[in-house]
């Protein structure tokens, strides 16, 4: 038989060791727990979707992939109408569409899943084909309080303090004001669209580059510089504010970005996120057209160069596409996979606080297997994570597999331990060991698993 390379695909090859597996599991945990604690519920949609669906709202075909089989019969639905969702936020929005009856509403959702996206694998930026989204989302019908736009950042607060990742930073920035700066530099409607993604690329290339590209919307060599200036400047929040305050070229959507931008500035603190967590930006733009008002990135202060770790923002209209109810929403998105890959590159995961390895039962006679059996039944109800070596090995061999696993506690009884009706709990991690009666080794078990 011809033996076939084991090997990935590029752009499919995020596969973690057990204990990084075990780390990026902890960063769900933390993003889930974090997330109920706000009032969101959970949901999960199909991994597929019908393609009308996913190219609904502007999504690029190039880079959604379609279903097929590789002996597909010719009335195959999902082969001819079905692909990969590209993003959560598509299929949220037929969701909330098909199940608007049965929903409350303001809906508070979370959704935790894999998306497939045929962009460029960069494994070095932490880009993937596959990878996991962690989004959040609140939808109301009709109107919805600008109290929800300020609320976003105290999750995203809470959900980054708690992975102790470090030092970081909620950029925001309002669309409508964005927009109103455009219309300050007489930039037309048509291109209003191009110029934003020309700006938002203004951390990413050169200023002469950027400059270039506005010139290139039309814009003078001044208009393009000072429109670069304006955006680019580092300020705090309030210079920011009282820059805005003193822009010249003023009109109406400027000045209800700015009210909105303002008011809303004062909420965040309201809600519990100290100013040193986040500022106005006006750097953060956001590409994709249907942000509306308030958007969102957080970075990284002491390690800029991982980029954006969680985007999102304001919009007016999630389904128009599917229903004529009007379902304003704000939301945000953390990708996960990059965000894991960038912070293992850059040495910021901790430990685990607690793995499953944590007991081992190792058999030192097959005769009283049942005796060990029982040791692991007991500590599993005691809610301590327990497996028993059921291979034929020398204590040895078995104590090396313990460490090569990360337990942190051995259990061993022999003939001598049996008729005594004790056990010989040993601590893996000071190498120390001690004889208990079995009615005591769950509690001195605990009491090693409480040092670490």
């Amino acid at each position: 038989m011809q033996k076939v390379k084991p090997a990935l695909l590029r752009g499919f090859d995020q596969e973690y060791l057990p204990h990084e597996q075990l780390q990026f599991n902890a960063l769900i945990d933390i993003a889930r727990r974090n997330f109920e604690l706000f009032g969101f519920l959970p949901i999960e949609t199909p991994s597929a979707e019908r393609t009308e669906v996913l190219t609904s709202k502007g999504g690029v075909e190039k880079e959604i992939y379609a279903l097929s089989r590789l002996a597909a019969a010719g009335d195959d639905e999902a082969s001819a109408k079905g692909a990969l969702r590209f993003d959560l936020t598509v299929p949220l929005a037929r969701y909330v569409a098909m199940r608007e009856r049965d929903l409350a509403f303001p809906f508070r959702r979370y959704q935790i899943q894999r998306v497939w996206r045929g962009e460029t694998p960069q494994a070095n930026r932490g880009r993937f084909r596959e990878f996991y989204q962690c989004d959040i989302d609140i939808i109301n019908r009709d109107h919805l309080s600008y109290l929800a736009e300020a609320e976003i950042p105290s999750v995203i607060h809470s959900v980054f303090s708690e992975m102790a990742i470090g030092e970081f930073r909620i950029r925001i920035n309002n669309r409508k004001l964005l927009k109103g700066i455009l219309q300050g530099f007489s930039v037309p409607e048509a291109r209003a669209s191009t110029v934003l993604r020309a700006l938002d690329k203004i951390e990413r290339e050169d200023p002469a580059a950027v400059q270039q590209n506005l010139q290139r919307e039309g814009l003078s060599d001044a208009a393009a510089q000072e429109l670069y200036r304006l955006i680019a400047t580092r300020r705090t929040t309030r210079e920011t504010l009282d820059a805005l305050q003193r822009f010249e070229q003023r009109n109406e959507i400027f000045d209800q970005g700015l009210e909105e931008l303002t008011r809303i500035v004062a909420a965040i603190g309201e809600f519990g996120v100290p100013d040193s967590a986040f500022c106005v930006d006006l750097g953060v733009v956001r590409g994709l057209d249907y942000y509306t008002g308030t958007i969102y990135e957080t970075t990284l202060v002491g390690a800029p160069e991982v980029g954006s770790i969680c985007s999102g923002g304001r919009y007016d209209d999630l389904a128009s596409y599917f229903t004529e109810t009007r379902l304003p929403g704000v939301g945000l998105s953390i990708g996960l996979t990059r965000l894991f890959s960038r912070l293992k590159e850059a040495g910021l995961l901790r430990p685990v606080p607690r793995t499953p390895a944590e007991a081992l039962v190792t058999t030192m006679d097959s005769r009283y297997q049942p005796h060990y059996l029982a040791l692991a039944r007991a500590l599993r109800n005691a809610g301590i994570n327990t497996e028993v070596y059921l291979e034929t090995a020398k204590l040895k061999q078995q104590l090396s597999y313990a460490d090569r696993k990360g337990f942190r506690v051995a259990l061993i009884a022999g003939e001598t331990e049996v008729a005594r009706n004790t056990v010989q709990v040993k601590n893996l991690a000071t190498k120390t060991a001690a004889d208990h009666p079995v009615a005591d080794v769950v509690a001195a078990v605990r009491a090693i698993l409480a040092t670490h």
